[in-house]
Parts: structure tokens; sequence; C-alpha cells
């Protein structure tokens, strides 16, 4: 499970899909529906919000209008309720981990996508981050 910090905007068609889905079973796990991925590194920044499941219903919405803006039909009766989540803070080496990680994807997975969107020096955050100073995330596995 990748809940990426990136703007879904740099997501590839098979990632951005890929998303959507791990997304809607990171909500099943905050809300107590599945067994598995229970423990995922993760939902960490998620269950420290004083409502969960509404901001990974945030989270699940910013990647809805970006996948509405490139012409894709996800399911909207899966959004959910997202009123009392404000924006999350999250970490610039974070986000500039995850930048690496995802152009290092691309260039195997997805070249011509790669070209397009690698060049990007200061990639954009998904819209419910802030971005703040600071370092890779603890919870951050291989970083």
């Amino acid at each position: 499970m990748r809940l990426w910090t990136l703007h879904p905007q740099y997501l590839d068609p098979r990632g951005l899909v890929a998303l959507w889905r791990e997304s809607l079973l990171a909500r099943a796990v905050l809300r107590g529906r599945t067994r598995g991925y229970r423990h995922h590194p993760q939902l960490a920044r998620f269950r420290s919000q004083p409502d969960p499941v509404a901001c990974i219903n945030r989270y699940i919405r910013g990647i809805y209008e970006d996948a509405r803006r490139r012409g894709y039909r996800f399911d909207q009766t899966k959004l959910g309720r997202s009123e009392g989540c404000g924006r999350v803070a999250e970490s610039e080496g974070q986000l500039a981990y995850e930048w690496l990680h995802l152009k290092r994807k691309l260039r195997s997975r997805s070249p011509a996508w790669y070209r397009e969107v690698g060049r990007a020096t200061r990639p954009r955050a998904h819209p419910l981050f802030v971005i703040h100073p600071g370092p890779v995330r603890p919870w951050e596995r291989g970083a």
C-alpha cells in the first residue's frame, strides 16, 4: 500500500488506479472493516488526526478530482464525508523521498509518462497535505 504525499497528477494511469484502490482499502482499514493492513505504517498519519476517516475521505476526494480532470470515471458514490478534517502536516523530506521513489518507478514502468512529469523540480503535494520542513517520516519503509 502506498498513499502518496505527492499530488496524483504525477501518477501514470496504472499508478492512479492503484492509488484509488489502495486508498479505498485504507479507508476500510481505518473503519475496522478488514483484517489485513491494520498495522500498515502509512496509516499512521491518518490515525494521528482527530477524525481519521474524514481525512482519508478528503484524500480520496483529491484522487477523484484528479481522475475526473483526466477523463476517468471513478465511482463518485465511493466519496465519503470529509468535514472535520483540515489539512495534514507532512514533511519536505517525505515529499522529496516519494518523488525520487516515483520517478524510479516511472522510468522503468512508463518512460513516456516519466519524460512528461519527471522534469518537475518541486513537485506539488496532494491537496490534503501542507508541507513543512523536516526529514523523511519514521514510518517510511526503506528510507
